[in-house]
């Protein structure tokens, strides 16, 4: 007998709730790209180096990559946040209501799946791409990815790691010009939202000054992909 999506979910949160039934399974890695720059983003760059690193220590892995660029999300609009709200509270939905909402269950999936959280986040207006955060939003439900008593939130994921690649394009420091505790809005929402959801330890890499001259850029990115290849090995 085939399973339906309903299934497959089910199965899904089943996995994500119970470690042990993940450790049976192979392990599969969630790879998050939020730069539209393909093979010129350092975020990207770095991000693969990580992955090729692991998975020549675990080469069984299956890896998801989501580009939020390419993967026609649903607007977060009127009739999204219709069909979110019936959803949630299991309500009837009209066709086009069901459609979105399968969409927005389909997203939620790939994080209930995971094992393994990668996320390249480059540093827009001292924050992060706009579609990153339209990603986050549409997959980040109440009973799919958090839970929510009436009073107090709750995870609803069970999810080990996460290894954030953070790009900048100049320097941050207290003492300089742009102190991260003014200027960085990049760092602390994602950290934050990962452990929201339930990520249990979250690691990351961070590669500034991207602005610089091609020849230094180059040598930064080097020694980037070198210590992202570095920090995989326990990951």
């Amino acid at each position: 007998m085939a399973l339906t999506p309903q299934d497959d979910r089910e199965a899904n949160v089943g996995r994500a709730r119970n470690p042990r039934l993940k450790s049976l399974a192979a392990m599969h890695v969630l790879n998050i790209q939020s730069s539209p720059r393909r093979s010129t983003s350092a975020s990207i760059a770095l991000a693969d180096a990580f992955i090729d690193a692991f998975r020549r220590g675990n080469p069984s892995i299956e890896l998801d990559t989501l580009n939020v660029w390419d993967e026609q999300l649903p607007e977060f609009d009127h009739e999204a946040i219709g069909a979110k709200y019936k959803g949630v509270a299991g309500l009837p939905m009209d066709e086009a209501e069901a459609a979105l909402w399968e969409s927005i269950q389909s997203l939620a999936a790939r994080f209930q799946r995971a094992d393994r959280i990668v996320i390249g986040v480059p540093m827009w207006n001292f924050s992060f791409p706009y579609k990153l955060k339209q990603l986050i939003d549409l997959a980040s439900q109440r009973n799919l990815l958090f839970t929510f008593d009436g009073k107090s939130f709750g995870p609803a994921l069970h999810t080990p790691r996460a290894m954030v690649i953070y790009t900048r394009g100049q320097a941050y420091a207290e003492d300089g010009p742009l102190p991260p505790s003014q200027h960085d809005h990049q760092t602390p929402f994602i950290e934050f939202w990962l452990r929201f959801i339930g990520v249990q330890d979250v690691r990351s890499l961070t590669l500034e000054d991207t602005w610089s001259a091609p020849e230094q850029r180059a040598q930064a990115l080097a020694k980037g992909m070198c210590r992202a290849a570095e920090l995989a090995k326990d990951f």
